[in-house]
Formats: C-alpha cells, sequence, structure tokens
C-alpha cells in the first residue's frame, strides 16, 4: 500500500511590517498595540510561519518585544 502524504496549502501571508520600502523597517518598542497581537496568550512570541512576517522584521519584532518586557510594557510570562 503507497503511502499518501498530506499536503497543506497555506495563503501566502504578507509582512504587515515592511509593504514597500525593506530598508526603512523600524518597529518601536513603545507601541505595544502593535506588539500585543503578536504574543500569544501564555506570553510567548508568535513565530513568523504563523504570523506572516519576513524573516528580517520577524528579527527585529523580537529585539523590540524583549526591549518592550524588560522596561514592564509587556509581560514575560501569564500568572495563572
Amino acid at each position: 500500500m503507497p503511502e499518501t502524504k498530506k499536503r497543506s496549502f497555506f495563503s501566502q501571508r504578507i509582512c504587515r511590517f515592511c509593504n514597500d520600502d525593506q530598508s526603512k523597517v523600524y518597529i518601536d518598542f513603545f507601541d505595544v498595540k502593535a506588539l500585543k497581537p503578536l504574543i500569544s496568550e501564555r506570553g510567548k512570541i508568535v513565530p513568523s510561519r504563523i504570523s506572516g512576517n519576513c524573516a528580517k522584521c520577524q528579527r527585529i519584532l523580537t529585539r523590540a518585544i524583549k526591549k518592550a518586557r524588560t522596561i514592564a510594557l509587556l509581560p514575560f510570562a501569564v500568572e495563572h
């Protein structure tokens, strides 16, 4: 019996931070409204395959979230 592989086709997501100008991407760590949807319910950073960010913007976003956590604008983890 040949094994069949399930293929899932995802729609191509567009990076929300770099529209036309890739060289001028700046994500402000004080902008909590922009960073909040990119953190899961448990306080983890959402990966780029789910959020749709490009690799460059995901690295910048990660640094911004970590800076915002350090100065207590965003939580490190959610208490239960």
